[in-house]
């Protein structure tokens, strides 16, 4: 058995493609437009792992609640510089609901609510600010 993707709902695959690619630096894979069925699928992944990949499913036209279910849990990714990766989201207008206070851990969630882990490679960075002052908004 070989383990493929994890599929994502999306509402805005525009918004969703600026967190995953520009954001978190995700690369697109692949893409396959279905006009029959009305959805789009695109394929991202990092490049430490590009055969674990995410599949972004856009349904065109859809207003469906995607919720926010917590039985999902979360995406983790492990990040060079976890000050760099959240000050970068921040200043994409990302909200750090969980800063990295402790230089390993952050967490933050996508366009359409999928929380999403940051884990720091390495030994933990030293607290800096404004993260170690910062408190969590919100859930994730």
């Amino acid at each position: 058995m070989k383990y493929l993707h994890t599929m994502i709902r999306v509402h805005d695959l525009d918004a969703a493609l600026k967190f995953f690619c520009e954001g978190l630096g995700l690369r697109e894979m692949r893409r396959k437009e279905n006009p029959a069925g009305k959805f789009t699928l695109v394929f991202l992944a990092a490049d430490e792992t590009p055969d674990a990949e995410i599949e972004l499913t856009y349904n065109w036209g859809s207003d469906e609640d995607y919720g926010s279910a917590r039985n999902f849990g979360h995406l983790a990714f492990r990040v060079d510089d976890i000050h760099a990766t959240c000050a970068h989201l921040a200043a994409m207008g990302v909200v750090i609901n969980r800063p990295p206070r402790d230089g390993h851990m952050a967490f933050v969630r996508s366009p359409d609510r999928i929380s999403i882990e940051l884990l720091q490679k390495g030994d933990p960075l030293p607290p800096a600010e404004p993260w170690a002052s910062m408190p969590n908004t919100g859930t994730w």
